[in-house]
C-alpha cells in the first residue's frame, strides 16, 4: 500500500525554527507560499505578506540563486488588466516528491501522477459509469493510481486530489446532491480515497478544479478574473476571482447546470423541466447530432469533426442557449475571460460563435466589451491538471 509520508520534509534549508534567523524565516515562508501557488510576482508576494518590495527582492535572489525556484516571463496579460511591463512568474522547483490525482467524469475517470509543483507526470483514462458505481468507481480509481504509480516507480505518494462532478460542502467534504450524483449523496469521498490509499486526500467539484487547471497552465494564464465552464454530461462553473478559486460560502459556487431557461420542455434529471443542462449538455446534443445524421456511428461520434450546416446550426444553437445563460452569470461577476470546456467546448468554434452572439446581446456593453471567450486551452484535461496542482497545494499546506 501506498504511505503517506510520516515525517516533515526536510531540505538544505530546514532548520529548527529556534535556530534561523528573522531573515531565514522569511524566506522560508515566501518559499512555502510561493510552492502552495503558481505564477505568482513579487508585487502579489508583497501584497500577500505585507512586506516591503526590498525584503521580498532579498529573499527571491537569495531563492533563486540556491536553485528553489525559477523565474521566467509572463503571459500576455488579457484585457482589463492594466498596461505596462509584464511582471516575471516565480515558480518552486520540484522535489523527488510524487502526489496521485483523479478526475470522475460522469462516465470516465482520468487518473495522473506528478509532482509537488503541480506537473502532471504521467496518466491514463478508464470509461466507465462513475455516477452509478460509486463504489466500484473508487475501487477502480485507487487501483489505477497504484498502477500507475508502480509502473512509473513510485512506491510512496504523499497526497492525492479529486474532482467529482457534483457539490461537495467545503466544511465536512460531504457530497451534497440527490439529482446529478444521487448514488454519491451522503458520501466522504476524501475519507473513502483516504481509506484505500492510505494518504491524504482532498476532494472538490470538477469544474472548480477545472478552472484552476486552466488558471495555471491553460487559457487563465494572465487573467485574474475568469469563468471556466465544464460543459459536458453536465455543465458546471468554475470561478477565479483576484487570481483565486472562489467556492462560495459553503463550497457550492458555480452549480449553474439547473438553472431554468423558461419555456423549455426538456426533463431534467432533477424532476424540473428546462434545467440547462438538460436543453445543452452533451447526451441531448448528440441525440440531436444523430437524429440528423443517421449515418453516423454512435460509438465513434466526434462532434469536433463535424462541419456541415446541419452541425454547425445545432451547434451554434446550443452555443446561443448556453451564452444567454452565461451573460447574466457575467453581468453578475465581471470576468475578463469565459472559457468553455468539457466535450462541448472541445465541439469547435461554432459553438463558441453562438455564445460569443449571446454574449453581445444579452450582456451589457460595459461587460462584453472586456469580455474574451475562448476554448479550454487544456480540452478535456483541464480538470486533471487542476488536481495535480490541488494536490501540490496540499503537500505545502
Amino acid at each position: 500500500m501506498l504511505q503517506a509520508h510520516s515525517a516533515p520534509k526536510l531540505n538544505a534549508m530546514s532548520q529548527p525554527a529556534a535556530r534561523l534567523s528573522l531573515r531565514d524565516r522569511t524566506r522560508e515562508e515566501i518559499f512555502r507560499i510561493i510552492s502552495s501557488d503558481r505564477d505568482l510576482t513579487r508585487a502579489s508576494l508583497a501584497e500577500r505578506t505585507g512586506l516591503p518590495s526590498s525584503t521580498i527582492g532579498h529573499a527571491v535572489a537569495r531563492l533563486l540563486a540556491e536553485g528553489r525556484i525559477t523565474e521566467s516571463p509572463a503571459p500576455t496579460k488579457g484585457p482589463g488588466s492594466g498596461s505596462g511591463r509584464p511582471a516575471s512568474l516565480l515558480n518552486s522547483v520540484a522535489s523527488a516528491t510524487r502526489t496521485g490525482a483523479i478526475d470522475f467524469g460522469h462516465q470516465h475517470l482520468r487518473v495522473a501522477l506528478g509532482d509537488d509543483a503541480g506537473v502532471v507526470l504521467a496518466e491514463t483514462v478508464v470509461t466507465m459509469n462513475v455516477d452509478q458505481a460509486p463504489e466500484r468507481g473508487l475501487d477502480v480509481a485507487a487501483q489505477t493510481l497504484r498502477d500507475l504509480a508502480a509502473t512509473h516507480g513510485v512506491d510512496q505518494l504523499a497526497c492525492v486530489a479529486a474532482g467529482i462532478p457534483g457539490p461537495i460542502e467545503a466544511t465536512t467534504g460531504l457530497v451534497c446532491s440527490t439529482t446529478t450524483l444521487s448514488n454519491w449523496s451522503g458520501m466522504l469521498p476524501a475519507r473513502e480515497l483516504e481509506d484505500r490509499l492510505g494518504i491524504p486526500a482532498v476532494v472538490c467539484n470538477d469544474a472548480s478544479i477545472g478552472a484552476l487547471g486552466e488558471l495555471h497552465f491553460g487559457a487563465g494564464r494572465g487573467h485574474r478574473d475568469f469563468l471556466y465552464i465544464k460543459a459536458a454530461h453536465g455543465i458546471g462553473a468554475g470561478l477565479v476571482s483576484n487570481g483565486e478559486l472562489y467556492l462560495g460560502g459553503a463550497g457550492f459556487a458555480g452549480e449553474i447546470g439547473h438553472i431554468i431557461i423558461p419555456g423549455r420542455p426538456e426533463l431534467c434529471r432533477c424532476g424540473n423541466r428546462g434545467c440547462l443542462e438538460a436543453v445543452v449538455s452533451v447526451p441531448t446534443v448528440r441525440a440531436q447530432i444523430l437524429h440528423t445524421h443517421p449515418q453516423l456511428d454512435p460509438d465513434r461520434l466526434d462532434m469536433s469533426t463535424l462541419d456541415d450546416p446541419i452541425a454547425t446550426r445545432i451547434l451554434n444553437e446550443v452555443g446561443r442557449t448556453l451564452g444567454t445563460v452565461l451573460a447574466n452569470l457575467c453581468d453578475l461577476t465581471n470576468p475578463t475571460l469565459l472559457v468553455i470546456g468539457g466535450e462541448l467546448g472541445a465541439s469547435g468554434t461554432a459553438l463558441l460563435e453562438g455564445v460569443r452572439a449571446s454574449l453581445r446581446r444579452f450582456a451589457q456593453p460595459s461587460t462584453s466589451q472586456v469580455l474574451e471567450v475562448a476554448p479550454a486551452a487544456l480540452g478535456r484535461r483541464a480538470e486533471i491538471v487542476g488536481a495535480v496542482q490541488l494536490a501540490a497545494s496540499l503537500c505545502h499546506a
